[in-house]
């Protein structure tokens, strides 16, 4: 009797379980056939004022990982039986991402009262930001490549890296457009051109959504001039180079794409904090160019503006600037839970925040996350496949741009070279670059390796490092010039060097947060070229940088100048084949490079009454106007 009460309760049970079931699947917001406004609307209606705050919300690696494992109980305490909006994990592997990320997305669908998967991030300017992704070369060198095709194969191969890691939402591409070289983050940026970085916009941002992957335009507001030249600085301009220049990117990528985010950016634009700036976030982004996606601040950028702009005196005033402006999606500070107090005390509309939610569900559905919050349908996506290594090295060789070549000294012939020199800061030192995962030579091939790979067994290689890219010490110097005399020809290659996103900052001269206020060569390597070119042997520089700088002695003496802008994880064979002539160089500058740091700014597209009146330029032999010591041209 005991037995079939049992087997009765057991049926029982099913049979309610199967209807749970039904029931659930059968709510509107679950049901993939309708139109994703219905499920949205749905959906926000089922939602309390908690679970649609933690939709605009950031849970940070830092809550919920001890180093590179997830903490399950901090997960838990965190999110309770409620879904977030984010989540990320930078300081990961790219093994750890992929366990990681696939329990937080299972806790989100599975543990939660209302199932909505949620957004799982990563940094990919030129690559995945973890451990074993393919590092490709730099935006300021994707541009220079001219090949907007590069763009969009680019991200295609990046998706591969992304699902392997269980990567959703990706903060990139950066398209700012830069008019002062000083800034850091000039890298980031394929070139000073307005189309050029809109067109490049648009193939990234079509390669990413083509293979299941949401990427973020970033930054949207005025951003690539800031005053001084300082990261976080303000942008002064009138509305003709608001929408000209630093708006025409975004206005094409969001007219010729789907693209579902957009990151505000720190800085203010004419005194108003682009954060909280109703302007351009909900006039211009939405009303006249029509998008439809959420827009997501930068890390911090709310808490901002009571800390760094002032415009609100508390977490709370901040909160209300951003959002009402039309910032829907808050990370790394905690303005946004003060609307839960407002709302209950009658100071703030709920409206605005169903806006902002509704923005954000939005881009899950269109996404596809409900359907697919584990990714399956990219489950045998590879990481750092041949096809992608290969990619690197082809946009690394399109990417090098020969500035001068005197009596052809380029390319050398590695059969009858019997002794070279390699020298420079540069010449052994990987440069990936600002936002990727590793400084280490183990993950790239340096210049000098790419060389002995490529020269004959019988020539001898002098290598020396002469000096830092940080010091003005010279001491280095003396072995440098040794090795130059006891060879044919030198090779120099200096430059900049860029951090690794949340591991390594070290002896930094590029990148974000990493500006400068003098564009000559840094430390002491100007003294090193030029002792070494009065040794007589024939002296080819490589600048191996993130930007330009003034190399005005350089290009007036020395015979060959190559910049080969970070390059990636290939950038050494790349830069062996094109000195062997096995590759032409075949890029093109998509920034000016200034005859010292007096002639900023400096851009192709300037109008002719901006380089001088008088039409006499000076010298200390001869002074003249416009400049009195100088010409006005970059």
């Amino acid at each position: 009797m005991r037995h079939k009460i049992f087997i009765a309760f057991l049926s029982l049970l099913t049979a309610t379980s199967t209807l749970d079931m039904a029931k659930a699947q059968s709510l509107p917001y679950k049901n993939k056939n309708l139109p994703i406004e219905e499920r949205v609307e749905d959906l926000l209606n089922r939602m309390t004022v908690d679970e649609k705050i933690a939709q605009i919300r950031h849970i940070h690696s830092s809550k919920i990982f001890n180093r590179q494992e997830l903490d399950m109980k901090k997960l838990t305490d965190w999110a309770g039986n409620t879904s977030w909006g984010f989540v990320e994990g930078f300081p990961l592997t790219g093994d750890n991402c992929a366990k990681s990320m696939y329990l937080i997305q299972k806790y989100m669908v599975e543990k939660t009262r209302l199932g909505i998967p949620i957004f799982t991030v990563a940094e990919s300017l030129h690559g995945a930001v973890h451990d074993g992704a393919t590092i490709y070369p730099q935006n300021i060198a994707l541009g220079s490549t001219f090949n907007p095709e590069l763009a969009r194969k680019k991200t295609q191969m990046i998706s591969d890296d992304l699902h392997s890691m269980g990567f959703r939402q990706v903060l990139s591409p950066c398209i700012d457009v830069v008019r002062d070289l000083r800034w850091g983050r000039v890298e980031e940026s394929y070139g000073e051109d307005p189309y050029l970085c809109g067109l490049f916009g648009i193939e990234e941002v079509s390669g990413y959504l083509e293979n299941g992957i949401s990427p973020m335009l970033k930054h949207y507001g005025p951003h690539g001039n800031p005053l001084s030249g300082l990261n976080l600085a303000s942008v002064e301009c009138g509305l003709r180079d608001l929408h000209e220049i630093y708006l025409k990117p975004f206005e094409m990528v969001v007219k010729n794409t789907g693209i579902l985010a957009v990151m505000s950016t720190y800085n203010s634009w004419n005194h108003i904090p682009n954060s909280a700036s109703h302007y351009l976030l909900t006039d211009i982004l939405r009303d006249e160019w029509g998008f439809k996606g959420y827009v997501y601040s930068d890390w911090g950028a709310i808490e901002m503006l009571k800390t760094l702009h002032f415009t609100a005196r508390n977490s709370s005033e901040a909160a209300i600037q951003a959002i009402s402006a039309g910032l829907d999606a808050e990370a790394s500070s905690k303005c946004y839970p003060f609307l839960k107090g407002l709302i209950e005390k009658g100071q703030f509309d709920e409206k605005i925040l169903d806006t902002a939610v509704r923005r954000v569900l939005f881009a899950k559905f269109a996404m596809g996350l409900f359907e697919d919050p584990y990714g399956k349908t990219f489950k045998n996506r590879k990481r750092h496949s041949p096809e992608s290594v290969k990619l690197a090295k082809t946009i690394a060789d399109e990417s090098t741009v020969l500035l001068k070549n005197e009596n052809q000294l380029l390319p050398l012939d590695a059969k009858s070279l019997k002794s070279i020199a390699i020298i420079g800061p540069n010449a052994d030192q990987v440069q990936f670059g600002d936002y990727t995962w590793s400084r280490n030579n183990k993950d790239g091939v340096t210049p000098l390796q790419g060389i002995k790979n490529r020269v004959n067994k019988n020539t001898a290689i002098h290598y020396a490092k002469g000096c830092s890219l940080t010091s003005l010490d010279t001491s280095g110097i003396a072995e440098a010039v040794e090795a130059a005399k006891n060879s044919e020809v030198a090779v120099i290659f200096g430059g900049s060097a860029s951090a690794a996103l949340a591991r390594d900052y070290k002896s930094s001269t590029c990148g974000e947060g990493f500006d400068l206020n003098d564009l000559n060569l840094t430390g002491a390597q100007s003294q090193l070229i030029r002792e070494v070119y009065r040794t007589g042997t024939p002296v080819i520089l490589v600048l191996v940088t993130g930007k330009p700088f003034v190399i005005e002695w350089e290009k007036n003496n020395l015979p060959a100048i190559l910049v080969q802008w970070y390059a990636g994880e290939q950038a050494g064979n790349s830069i062996a084949d094109i000195l062997f002539g096995e590759v032409v160089p075949s890029g093109r500058l998509t920034f000016s490079f200034p005859r010292s740091t007096g002639h900023l700014p400096v851009y192709y597209n300037y109008l002719p009454s901006d380089r001088g009146f008088y039409k006499n330029p000076g010298s200390y032999d001869s002074p003249g106007r416009d400049y009195v010591f100088s010409a006005p041209s970059a």
